[in-house]
């Protein structure tokens, strides 16, 4: 495991937000129309109020697998899961909820989240194919020996992705419309699935 302490230093661990501070940031930034972030527009604001109605809705209804919980359970050492995010980004709306319902059977887990923009030098160490892509979820030790990361996003939604950039022959809201549908008919399985087997290798390489 590679240690990222110089990537995680105090004034970072400082700015990180607890899971109910994070939904009350997006319930704020929803109320005052506006993101997170340093980019302010109408469409952002609209994406960031339907993200909050998402989130709400998952945080309700996420469901884990056993086969996932067991695997949760067996984490025997202090850890925390750093999640990078923006209010606005679809993808984290639909992922964070379970990610943080994964945890919640083991307390030796610590969810915390960063905002991307607000933390460009680690963004930019976990880049996606050159890309500032979130959420990046980041698990790091106590001494923040690197465990595991995963993101931006389940590898199916990846491949409709990197579809739509090879062949754009639609505007980039309606493939934001092809992306929600894909998640809705997923309901979370394939990112189940990639952190119970990330969570599986790790097991296996201690």
């Amino acid at each position: 495991m590679r240690n990222v302490a110089y990537l995680f230093p105090e004034s970072v661990r400082k700015g990180a937000y607890t899971y109910s501070e994070y939904m009350h940031l997006m319930e704020t930034v929803v109320l005052e129309n506006r993101t997170t972030g340093p980019k302010q527009s109408e469409a952002l604001a609209h994406y960031t109020k339907l993200n909050l109605a998402r989130m709400q809705r998952l945080n309700k209804t996420a469901s884990i697998h056993e086969s996932l919980r067991e695997v949760v359970d067996q984490i025997d050492i202090p850890q925390t899961w750093y999640i990078l995010t923006e209010a606005w980004c679809g993808d984290a709306a639909q992922n964070i909820p379970t990610i943080v319902a994964a945890s919640l059977s083991n307390p030796l887990i610590t969810v915390r989240f960063l905002l991307r923009d607000e933390n460009p030098e680690l963004m930019d160490a976990y880049l996606t194919n050159g890309g500032r892509s979130i959420p990046k979820l980041i698990a790091v030790d106590e001494d923040f020996n690197e465990i595991f990361t995963w993101g931006p996003r389940p590898a199916g939604a990846q491949e409709l992705l990197r579809e739509y950039k090879a062949n754009p022959v639609k505007s980039y809201s309606e493939f934001s419309e092809d992306i929600q549908r894909w998640y809705i008919a997923d309901k979370t399985q394939s990112l189940q699935n990639e952190l119970q087997e990330l969570l599986e290798a790790v097991a296996v390489d201690k």
